[in-house]
């Protein structure tokens, strides 16, 4: 798989990308990483991007022709653009990206990108969450976390991402380990009976509890959310 990331700061993540499961992807050629500066495409002693908005108004805007540049040539690639306006990601959207033979991620910046660009080059508007960041890179590298280690080969137990929270709805249940007594604080003894039956139901029903109580959006639409 490819994952290109159009930035106007492409130092922000070759550290991040060298380490833990990104640098052993990468290393092991699972998936490359092609970090894009936007400045390259924009003119001017100073390789602007940006400008003031129409209409007045604070901060400034992304313009479209150095993204417009960009984005040519990557054209048939799925292009995703972060901004606070887009739909919120989840892991479903992780899961068919991992798909994909070729991602890319548009770090937008300042009060947003130039809407033409929005409507003419963009596949998909993603938010990380419900809160503004500085710009994209953060979300651009949190999404290639999440789509690397979907990728065969990239986790040592495939089933570690298979089973765990946002599968089948369910935030994941609690996870213990040695000692089995911690400062007077006791591990459930259904962990330790060795009874797989009992050991499976226990967690099945504390992943249903964890959920009502933490995140009961996750819930909505089911037939009976009170058996759950």
């Amino acid at each position: 798989m490819k994952i290109s990331i159009i930035t106007i700061f492409p130092e922000y993540f070759p550290q991040a990308l060298a380490v833990g499961i990104l640098g052993r992807a990468l290393e092991a050629r699972l998936v490359e990483v092609d970090l894009i500066d936007l400045r390259d495409y924009a003119e001017g002693t100073h390789r602007a991007v940006d400008d003031a908005p129409f209409g007045g108004g604070p901060g400034m805007v992304m313009m479209p022709e150095p993204l417009a540049k960009a984005l040519d040539p990557l054209e048939g690639t799925h292009r995703v653009l972060f901004t606070p306006v887009g739909r919120r990601l989840d892991q479903a959207m992780l899961d068919r990206w991992s798909d994909l033979d070729h991602l890319t991620l548009v770090c937008g910046r300042y009060e947003g990108v130039d809407e033409r660009i929005a409507e003419h080059f963009i596949d998909e508007e993603v938010s990380v969450g419900d809160y503004v960041l500085a710009g994209g890179e953060v979300a651009a590298l949190l999404v290639t976390e999440g789509i690397v280690r979907l990728l065969p080969e990239a986790v040592g137990n495939p089933c570690s991402v298979v089973f765990e929270s946002f599968r089948e709805g369910l935030l994941e249940e609690p996870v213990y380990t040695r000692p089995s007594v911690f400062r007077g604080w006791q591990v459930p003894e259904v962990l330790l009976s060795g009874d797989h039956r009992r050991i499976a139901a226990w967690r099945t029903a504390q992943r249903r509890e964890r959920t009502r109580d933490r995140r009961p959006d996750l819930l909505e639409g089911k037939c009976n959310v009170e058996e759950w």
